[in-house]
Formats: C-alpha cells, structure tokens, sequence
C-alpha cells in the first residue's frame, strides 16, 4: 500500500493538500480557531481547553492570546510555560516543536509549508513542509518570520523583524533578514 497525503507531508516529501484527509483535518482546525478567536478574554477556561484539543501536545503554563491562526494544530508540540502574542501564525504542515519557557511576540509566523520553485513541477499543486524546532528559554521577537526546516537552539533570542531562514546555534542573539547571529553569550 502506498504513503498517504500526509505521512508524505510529514516525511518532506513532495504531496497533495486538496487529499481528502488533510482538507478535513484543517476543516476541522478552523473550527477550533474559530471558536477560540471568537471567545471574548472572560473565557479563559475555554480557550485552554480549545488549545489542548487543537495542539498535538501541550504542557501546563501556556497562555496564547488571540487571533491565533494554524493549519491542523496537531502538528504542534509546545513545553510549559509557552507564551504566544497576538497575531501569531502556524503552518504546521510538518511538526513544529517548542521547548519549555518560550516567548513568542506579536504577529510571529511560523512556517512548515513550502513550494517548489520550478514552474512545471509547482503547477501540479505539490507543496512539501520540513520540520521546525525551536528550543528551551527562546524569545521571538516581534514580527519574526521562522522559515521551514529551520531550528533555533535554547536560550538564543531573535530580534524583531527577522526573517531566520538557516539554524541558530543556542545562546546566540541573531537579527536581520536574512537573520544572522549577532553574539553569542
């Protein structure tokens, strides 16, 4: 029996996302993030129950504010004490880890998903998603972009607007576009 859609989205291999399966895992999301980007701030309870139901796995001390956006949350994998801004943005089309005591600021995005850059081969509608990690006791600034297949090691800090297209080794300060580390400390 052949791979499915998604075991080759989540191998970075080349795939369908209009596969039955995946279009209804991400129906599925939406509802999730409907509900919760509706909830008005009173309904804290709610909105952490939304959150554990939509991530893959997520530990105690989170709190994500919303509008928060992502494409199937279940590929999501976040540590305690998560805290995400507003205006964040997931791809997750591949697993996404996040250590423990991570700080993402506003309109942070986060992507999985990517296309291939021939004409020919784009046009058949294959996409591919490489994985994404990121590390203990980091803090994203504001506005950051985090590109596929991308890992950022514990305690580094990205500046505000930086678009981190290749790894950051841990304990380094790294800005820019394309981001480069800075010091490491």
């Amino acid at each position: 029996m052949g791979k499915t859609e998604r075991s080759k989205m989540l191998a970075n291999e080349p795939y369908l996302s209009t596969d039955l399966e995946l279009v209804a895992m991400r129906r599925k999301a939406q509802g999730y993030l409907h509900t919760l980007n509706i909830a008005t701030p009173d309904d804290l309870r709610e909105r952490q129950e939304i959150l554990q139901s939509l991530f893959g796995h997520l530990e105690p001390g989170f709190e994500i504010n919303p509008p928060f956006y992502c494409d199937y949350g279940c590929h999501i994998r976040a540590g305690k004490n998560l805290y995400i801004n507003v205006n964040c943005t997931i791809l997750d089309c591949n697993w996404v880890t996040i250590g423990d005591d991570v700080l993402i600021a506003p309109n942070v995005q986060i992507y999985t998903a990517y296309h291939p850059t021939a004409p020919a081969v784009r046009m058949t509608g294959v996409e591919m998603a490489a994985p994404i990690s990121i590390g203990n006791n980091v803090w994203i600034g504001g506005g950051a972009i985090i590109c596929p297949g991308v890992t950022i090691g514990d305690n580094s800090s990205i500046g505000a607007g930086s678009v981190v297209t290749k790894d950051i080794p841990a304990n380094s300060v790294a800005v820019g576009n394309p981001c480069r580390v800075l010091r490491q400390e």
